[in-house]
């Protein structure tokens, strides 16, 4: 399959102050609940000036600076729940057009306003998504579906916004997709092996885990 080398920014999404409560969870708060902004919007090396990331065990970080999540698969959602799903609402910060985000491969780098954004890793769904939707097995179902979005690395900072032009300017040769990693990770783990070509391009928070698990995997083998 030839996946496409170039697509849009739909919307620019930030959470700033308006954080999701969870009253009977620690932290008891979310930034999940992210809005469009109008305005051009400052691309740091950790994120989107503005977004606010609670829960930074599992959210942001260097691997994690960035969310996308694509039109394409929002649409799907929309149908699949017969909701309006406007951007944002996968706590996304960028909603894309014309980009195959499942097919991402790790380490492919996108040229967006002036920041140079790199895949990383596939979003896993956790249990304030499903409570933010309030749609009961949302894990499980977003789970099966396997359009993930992706997590993107900043390469190089610069500016964003709605309208602007997306050109992936290097995509690796090993094949392993975001698809793949969510797959790898939930409900296929026997190919975690297959990930091994694209391990340094991992967050870094996670490379030494997946690591041990992919060697637990191949010792159980043989």
């Amino acid at each position: 399959m030839i996946l496409p080398t170039s697509g849009g920014v739909e919307a620019v999404c930030v959470s700033g102050a308006d954080l999701l409560p969870l009253p009977d969870r620690r932290p008891g708060r979310s930034g999940i609940d992210k809005k469009p902004v109008v305005a051009r919007v400052a691309v740091g090396e950790l994120g989107l000036a503005g977004d606010v990331q609670v829960n930074r065990k599992y959210h942001g970080g260097e691997g994690q600076a960035v969310y996308a999540y694509a039109q394409e698969d929002a649409d799907w959602w929309a149908a699949e729940l017969d909701r309006e799903l406007p951007p944002g609402r996968f706590g996304e910060n960028l909603r894309t057009t014309g980009l195959d985000l499942t097919g991402a491969v790790l380490g492919e780098r996108w040229q967006v306003g002036t920041a140079v954004l790199e895949v990383t890793a596939p979003r896993i769904p956790c249990a304030n998504f499903a409570r933010f939707w309030g749609v009961d097995q949302l894990v499980k179902r977003f789970t099966a579906h396997g359009a993930s979005g992706t997590y993107l690395r900043v390469l190089q900072t610069g500016e964003i916004g709605a309208g602007d032009p997306v050109e992936v300017v290097h995509r690796p040769d090993h094949g392993v997709t975001a698809g793949l990693v969510f797959r790898a990770f939930t409900t296929q783990k026997s190919r975690l092996p297959e990930l091994v070509p694209a391990l340094a391009y991992l967050p870094v928070k996670d490379q030494a885990g997946v690591a041990a698990r992919i060697e637990k995997r191949l010792a159980a083998r043989s």
